[in-house]
């Protein structure tokens, strides 16, 4: 069927930036529709003359319906005024996988071995400069995809990526057991060290991803400086995790002390006594379990830390200090009959009334007070201190 116009529009994918539209040489007024995110460049004559943007378009050509066909019969029916449209895909152009074609030979920076690695990711492309992307890339080509666009750039790409890696590892002594680490770092820089190569064809390069760093697992020296590496890690932590252990175990004797501290004055406040008072029982306790006076001094407590105990407390400690005292020389004897005097009223034993500790007869009664020195006339014992019976027989005194 003789078609006197073309309606030229994008009948490509979108895994692809350039697409030649197959209608070549078509005639004057044809129409042309660009879509959204598409651009179009028209040919006439081996030029690039216009770029269009989105919308539609009629083309002007020497091309004109008839005429044409009776001035072709002198070419063969090929026209003399060629003309044809490139369709530029202006989307972007995510996930165009990439990766190293070889190894990337180093000597590790920690443990100073020699290396091989890879390296792989993802990119994300788009067409920027469409009449510079054509006319330097695509040429009379029908079209540009994906692949063949990394293909194109597939050179300076691994040489940029591996010296750069290769430097970055050096310079800043990574440990390869830690470059996982580094994946983001690795990622950014590399795009700005490849933006300038893309834009000079036309390309604005989006976004430059290294999704791994191929390590050489199964080699010998590799998988014995690995196995090194974590062991020392390994005894770090579980150095660590015993100091953690310990100190957990410290805080938790610290915490019971303070429980316990805090029962215990508890106890005291409820019973109605104080911590003095406390010190003092168990001081008494250890006293009553001496049987001399020597073993009770040797303690390094003497008669003035019994008198300052205090309270119940040292009326105890004081009688069984007195006991104590009886078992012993009667130099010691004295001294402390001295020291009772002094420190203890005196009563009639007829009457009960108070008498002063030098008196010889009762104020009120006007009988006659018995000596410490005095004897019992039963036994012959020598009193000690003033009673209404004889300790050694038990009769009364007189």
């Amino acid at each position: 069927m003789f078609k006197i116009l073309d309606v030229i529009k994008y009948e490509g994918n979108n895994d692809t930036f350039i697409w030649k539209h197959p209608s070549e040489d078509f005639n004057c007024f044809s129409q042309l529709i660009v879509h959204e995110n598409q651009e179009a460049i028209f040919y006439m004559n081996g030029q690039a003359l216009d770029l269009f943007k989105p919308g539609r378009y009629t083309l002007k050509t020497q091309n004109i319906p008839l005429i044409s066909k009776v001035l072709n019969l002198s070419t063969g029916g090929i026209s003399p005024f060629h003309c044809e449209v490139y369709f530029i895909n202006k989307s972007e152009q995510m996930a165009i996988k990439w990766g190293t074609d070889s190894r990337i030979q180093f000597v590790e920076p920690t443990y100073n071995f020699p290396l091989s690695i890879g390296a792989s990711g993802e990119m994300s492309l788009r067409a920027e400069d469409s009449r510079k992307l054509v006319v330097k890339l695509v040429g009379t080509e029908n079209d540009l995809s994906q692949f063949k666009l990394v293909s194109y750039f597939r050179s300076f790409l691994m040489t940029r990526v591996k010296t750069y890696i290769a430097n970055i590892i050096k310079s800043e002594n990574i440990n390869i057991f830690e470059i996982d680490e580094k994946l983001t770092q690795f990622s950014e820089a590399l795009k700005k060290l490849l933006v300038d190569d893309f834009a000079e064809y036309g390309i604005s390069l989006e976004s430059f991803f290294v999704n791994r760093v191929m390590k050489p697992d199964g080699e010998e020296q590799y998988e014995r400086f690995k196995e090194l590496h974590f062991r020392q890690y390994s005894d770090i932590t579980e150095a660590k995790l015993r100091q953690q252990t310990q100190i957990i175990d410290a805080e938790t004797e610290a915490q019971k002390t303070v429980i316990a501290s805090k029962a215990q004055a508890t106890k005291r406040t409820q019973e109605g006594y104080t911590y003095q008072q406390e010190r003092g029982f168990d001081v008494a306790e250890k006293v009553a379990q001496n049987e001399a006076v020597g073993e009770f001094t040797n303690m390094g407590v003497g008669f003035g830390t019994m008198a300052g105990v205090g309270g119940v407390v040292g009326g105890m400690v004081g009688g069984m200090m007195n006991e104590a005292v009886n078992s012993t020389t009667n130099s010691q004897t004295s001294n402390l009959n001295l020291i009772n005097a002094q420190t203890t009223n005196k009563f009639c034993d007829n009457c009960g009334a108070k008498i002063n500790a030098d008196a010889e007869y009762c104020e009120e009664c006007g009988k006659k007070i018995a000596k410490s020195n005095d004897t019992c006339t039963n036994c012959g014992y020598k009193f000690e201190r003033d009673g209404k019976f004889c300790p050694k027989c038990g009769k009364k005194r007189e």
